[in-house]
């Protein structure tokens, strides 16, 4: 993650993630920290993240939007610097815009990928698929 350190004051962050995984940090009610490597496209000064509407991360982004996010590997590991955010839900064509984005980004793991949350979602008979759900996180 690369940002712009020598903006002047009220000037906007900007802000880049190389690679295919953020680790976004989201916070619990009772403000403990649970980071998470996910899948992002970046659209201007915004990370587009998407999830499911009943995960974790979804409902602890929506009782706190400060998340803290750097460029990390698949498992997670952190390979910058933390930088700080504002995450909220995007709908309508931006939401469409951004699941487009993510699906073109990630087209030949989706392949492969999409099979496997099908089944994994099979075998858990108990629990009902989520809806996706779209994040814009911007610098804070």
């Amino acid at each position: 993650m690369t940002t712009d350190e020598t903006r002047t004051e009220g000037a906007p962050v900007t802000w880049t993630f190389p690679g295919k995984y953020v680790s976004i940090t989201t916070y619990k009610r009772d403000g403990t920290a649970v980071a998470t490597p996910v899948w992002f496209v970046q659209k201007g000064d915004r990370v587009l993240v998407q999830t499911g509407v009943a995960s974790g991360k979804s409902k602890r982004i929506n009782h706190t939007p400060a998340v803290r996010m750097a460029a990390c590997t698949a498992r997670g590991r952190l390979q910058g610097q933390q930088v700080s955010g504002v995450a909220r839900v995007l709908a309508g064509s931006e939401a469409d815009d951004a699941k487009r984005l993510i699906g073109r980004k990630y087209l030949p793991y989706l392949v492969i990928v999409r099979p496997l949350w099908f089944v994994q979602s099979a075998l858990h008979l108990g629990r009902r698929r989520s809806t996706p759900v779209i994040f814009a996180i911007t610098p804070h």
